[in-house]
């Protein structure tokens, strides 16, 4: 695709897959073994290496991670789980089919992350769990979090779908802490098509999402089916299908030697945005952590001055559209969703920093191929689009 060319449409995200995982993808059809196998077992300690975590599980979407823990929690009616309302609805809807409550705490005034010095106010005795999101791959500051959480005895979720490669006061997300959740969706860092992965310490709570991760049985396909397999399985625990498939980690198994580059490429492209967009005053930059962090700049999504812009959010990705410029929406405020709002009672000015985020936030191009000739046009477009 040649996204220098101004008829060409320049999408906000696109993957980017090398031959080599092509190939890969074709020798797995052609071994005949194309569901979980030998490669997601290979994928999975490659994932457990990188990330130094003891134990990976990969599934199918980082939405079924989030589903499995949420299960493993053994929520009952009006157990609690405190997260954030700017993320995607997956995050609050696994609480819900979970049969838990979300408990929703504010964004901090100065970042897109869940404000950890007013969470201590949303715990109640029903309180479970604490599910943060590293938003757009910005770590979330996880010591207050943790340091509540092992007070009230609380499991910590992070809801890392944005967040691998991250890195906390000198720590990968992934190697320290309770559970985290990765996604590799098409949009993401590294892609596996759609996929996830589940990082985590426990013993017991691998075995436990083990069953839920396929059907309770107690051996997959590869154990099975193989020649050393046995069909003699149990079934130990009503279970879901959220297993990752060999043509899946096929992909992964390339993706992820290619992930700090992918980074390293993301964090050029947002340093170029931010040294442009700096002088303009239609524009709230992302804020970074005061902390020691590395962001994994999985979106770069400035918020848009209405007043100064002379327009709407959603009039100027419109108008960046019409020239040929994909931007993304990460994300609308999600208690303010219909079904949150009428089955929780959630209404407008709950969340008032996080309203305010939604209504002006966009995500312009940001994807690891992207040339800085590319990137210039896209400048050039939003400059013609406020009259700059």
């Amino acid at each position: 695709m040649d996204f220098n060319n101004e008829t060409e449409f320049l999408p906000f995200s696109r993957p980017s897959i090398s031959r080599a995982a092509m190939d890969e993808v074709v020798s797995c059809l052609e071994s005949g073994w194309i569901t979980t196998g030998p490669r997601v077992k290979k994928f999975e300690a490659a994932l457990a290496d990188y990330l130094g975590a003891p134990h990976v599980l990969a599934v199918s979407s980082a939405t079924a991670g989030l589903h499995m823990m949420m299960l493993a929690l053994d929520l009952k009616p009006g157990d609690e789980v405190i997260t954030t309302p700017l993320t995607f609805a997956a995050t609050l809807n696994v609480i819900v089919i979970a049969g838990g409550k979300p408990v929703l705490v504010d964004t901090a005034p100065d970042s897109l992350n869940i404000d950890a010095q007013k969470i201590a106010r949303a715990i109640t005795p029903r309180t479970r769990a604490i599910m943060p999101v590293h938003f757009a791959g910005a770590p979330v500051d996880l010591d207050p979090i943790y340091a509540l959480a092992q007070k009230h005895n609380l499991r910590v979720i992070e809801d890392a779908a944005h967040a691998i490669g991250t890195e906390y006061k000198g720590k990968r997300i992934g190697s320290f802490g309770d559970v985290q959740i990765f996604s590799f969706h098409p949009n993401k860092n590294i892609t596996t098509g759609e996929g996830g992965a589940i990082a985590l310490r426990d013993t017991k709570l691998v075995e436990r999402l083990s069953l839920l991760r396929f059907h309770g049985m107690d051996r997959e396909a590869w154990d099975r089916f193989g020649k050393k397999g046995n069909q003699n399985y149990e079934i130990i625990y009503p279970g879901y299908k959220y297993n990752m498939m060999d043509i899946q980690a096929a992909i992964g198994l390339h993706q992820l030697p290619q992930l700090d580059a992918f980074n390293a490429r993301r964090a050029e492209l947002a340093n170029r945005y931010t040294a442009e967009l700096s002088k303009w005053d239609q524009f709230i930059l992302p804020a970074q952590p005061a902390y020691p962090h590395k962001h994994a700049w999985h979106l770069y999504n400035p918020l848009l001055q209405t007043e100064k812009a002379g327009m709407d959010r959603d009039t100027f990705m419109s108008r960046l559209k019409e020239n040929n410029i994909g931007t993304g929406l990460h994300y609308r405020a999600a208690h303010l969703f219909p079904y949150y709002r009428e089955n929780f009672g959630f209404k407008p000015g709950d969340f008032p920093n996080a309203e305010k985020v939604a209504d002006s936030i966009l995500s312009l191009p940001l994807f690891p191929t992207l040339t800085d000739e590319a990137q210039d046009r896209v400048i050039r477009v939003m400059k013609k689009v406020l009259g700059r």
